[in-house]
């Protein structure tokens, strides 16, 4: 006789079911342990921080003091007496004559002359009437540049020769002022030209409209070797 087992005694067919649920159980433990966190434990230390006073700390201002000398020591002064005897005479007496004035008395005035101002001479270098060397013109300058002129021996040992351009001017007094060199070859030469001009005589001035006036003058002077 085959023995037949009950569907309800039959635990096979129901393992697939039991699979099914302890698989999702799995799973679900999984997914919760996963899920769950824990919040770390911190001590509360800013609310206790909060409950103290905290205590500011002053920084002292510090100035450098100035250094100031002491005073120096007092000067020690010594009275120096003289004593002088009652019995010694004074030889020097003061004699003030009698300043008071009389009828007698003569009281001389000097006057003081104020110093006329020399106004600078207004210079021209062409005028209606021109100076003239003793009423003979220019040519009779050049005859006495020629008769007083000295060759200065240095220039002569070194053969140095050439013209000396000397300007000069006349002024209203006929005087020759002003003379200087304005172009030169040597210094003897140049102060050799200046010389002999500056000895000149006086001039008649040039005159302009009549009134006698300075006037300026460029003159060559020739140094030639004999």
């Amino acid at each position: 006789m085959e023995l037949k087992k009950s569907k309800r005694a039959d635990l096979e067919r129901l393992r697939p079911i039991f699979l099914k649920l302890g698989l999702i159980i799995v799973l679900a433990i999984t997914l919760i342990a996963f899920e769950w966190t824990s919040k770390p434990r911190y001590d509360n230390t800013f609310a206790n921080l909060a409950d103290l006073e905290l205590e500011e700390e002053i920084i002292p201002i510090t100035r450098q003091e100035k250094y100031v000398p002491p005073p120096p020591p007092p000067l020690k002064v010594t009275e120096v007496l003289n004593i002088v005897e009652d019995d010694v005479e004074i030889e020097d007496e003061l004699i003030i004559d009698d300043v008071e004035a009389d009828q007698n008395m003569q009281i001389e005035i000097v006057e003081f002359e104020e110093e006329e101002e020399v106004a600078e001479e207004e210079v021209f270098f062409i005028v209606e009437d021109m100076p003239s060397f003793q009423g003979k013109g220019h040519e009779a300058f050049r005859e006495y540049i020629a008769r007083n002129l000295r060759y200065p021996e240095i220039a002569a040992e070194n053969g140095i020769s050439g013209r000396v351009y000397v300007q000069f001017a006349i002024n209203s007094k006929g005087q020759l002022v002003d003379c200087i060199v304005v172009r030169g070859i040597d210094p003897a030469l140049d102060k050799e030209a200046v010389r002999v001009v500056m000895s000149s005589p006086n001039w008649v001035p040039g005159k302009q409209r009549g009134k006698a006036v300075k006037v300026q003058f460029t003159f060559p002077i020739n140094f030639v070797l004999q």
